[in-house]
Formats: structure tokens, sequence, C-alpha cells
């Protein structure tokens, strides 16, 4: 198996980062070498696979102009690598731009020469930011996945996100269905995902026991390593290195999609 590069995108606050983070470590735990860049400027995605939040690369250069590659990837649970792009801070300048400067340097220090199985990049779901679109335009990702609820605004989001993926030219693998107890959840994100031309590839479960892990600085994947949560997770990691199918999506306009929703509620 080549190399698998995997961007994933959703509204903010949806569970982007716990799912790129217990995915990395049910990979890992498969003997995969996984590598994992948080291209969010709240750098939280690698916080439950190292145990604390991590220096960013944009705080990084601003002390040290010329880091070496130990001063911005760092290893994890099972030996994943880690690293955080990071950004200005909230209302100060370009949040995109963290990722642009991020990926200029992780490739001088050949950081992506590294033996490596899977690459994930957790980034934001604003694609209309240059640089958000950077994993997509730079072909530094083959495949892309979207995390959804059955929410409206996360729909919305995803359905947007979509959108920006088509423009780019890029194709989407599927969406990934993290629950939130919605009534008839896995109907609407099924049909949704149909409508836009992919499919689920996943369903993880609301739980109390993967909060409970993210408040230790853990994975549920290790803090849990026999409980169901930590079985969906694997199951979803299969499922993800045996998806071959890509598509370019084909969302709904604004009026479509507020049918399509609507007709939930009757």
């Amino acid at each position: 198996m080549g190399e698998k590069r995997i961007a994933i995108y959703g509204k903010g606050g949806i569970g982007k980062s716990t799912t790129v983070a217990n995915l990395s470590a049910a990979l890992s735990n498969q003997g995969f070498k996984v590598m994992v860049i948080g291209c969010d400027p709240k750098a939280d995605t690698t916080r439950t696979l190292c145990g604390q939040r991590l220096p960013t690369i944009i705080n990084t250069i601003e002390v040290n102009k010329n880091p070496s590659l130990e001063d911005i990837v760092f290893k994890g649970y099972n030996d994943i690598l880690c690293t955080e792009s990071g950004g200005p801070k909230p209302g100060v300048g370009c949040a995109g731009r963290g990722v642009i400067v991020a990926m200029k340097n992780l490739e001088k220090l050949n950081a992506f020469d590294e033996d490596l199985d899977i690459r994930f990049y957790d980034v934001l779901g604003d694609v209309v930011c240059g640089g958000f679109s950077v994993p997509l335009k730079k072909d530094y990702a083959d495949d892309v996945y979207i995390v959804s609820s059955g929410e409206y605004m996360s729909l919305y989001a995803a359905n947007n996100i979509s959108r920006g993926i088509k423009k780019l030219k890029a194709n989407l693998s599927g969406i990934i269905l993290n629950k939130r107890n919605v009534l008839n959840e896995e109907n609407i994100v099924s049909i949704f995902a149909e409508k836009i031309g992919t499919k689920v590839v996943g369903v993880i479960d609301r739980s109390h026991l993967i909060q409970d892990a993210e408040l230790d600085a853990k994975t549920v994947v290790e803090k849990y390593p026999d409980s169901v949560e930590a079985e969906l997770y694997s199951v979803l990691a299969e499922n993800i290195l045996n998806n071959n199918e890509k598509s370019t999506p084909e969302p709904m306009d604004d009026e479509e999609f507020e049918e399509f929703f609507k007709s939930f509620s009757n």
C-alpha cells in the first residue's frame, strides 16, 4: 500500500480533531506509521495523542527562523508523528496563512520524506479561505472526508464544503457521521450523502467515554482500548483503508438544501 494522504473537513466543533486523533491511534495499533498535521489555529488536533498541547510551527518560527524538524514535529502515542500549524491570535490576521507557512516549513525540512503509511490533515471547514484549501490545491491530500452530524448547521457546512471541493476540482471520498443523537440521524446523513454523490463510510456514536478520555488528554482508543467506542474507530479505520471510491461532489443549492432538511421534520 502506498501512502494514503487524507484531509478531514467539517464544521467547527463537529469533532474533526477527535475523529482524526482516534483514527490515527486505531491505525497505529494496526501497525501503520501515521503522521497528523493540525491545520487549525486552535492547535488542538494532537493534544490527545501527545498528552499536551504542542508548540505550533507559527509560534516556533517567530522565535527561531530556522527550526529543525525536531522543533516542529513530535512523537505521540505509538510514535505517531504530530505537528500543529497554529495561526494568529483571534481577530489578528488570516488564520489560513498559518497553514501555508507551516506546509512550506515542513517541505523545507523534508518532513514528508518520512516512510509513512497514512498522513492526516485536520482542516477547518472554511474552504473559501486560501490557507484552508491548501491540502486540496497543492496536491498534499489524495482523499477527502467530511465529518458531519445530522444537525442542520453541520450538514449545511458539509454542503458548502462540498462546493469548495468541487470548485477546486478535488474528489470526495465520503462522509463520516459523528452522531449528536438527532432524530433519524443516520437516515438523514445517508440520504444527504447520496444526494451529493457520495456515501457514509462510518458512524461514531455520541459517548461520554470519548469526552472523558479527552479530559485526560487521551484518545478513547488509548484510554479505553476494549470499549465499543474504540472498536467503532477501528471499524472506521478499516473502512477508510479499503475505500477507493472518489467522486466529484454535486452539492445542493441553498433552496434545495432547505427543502431537503425540511422534509425530515414533516
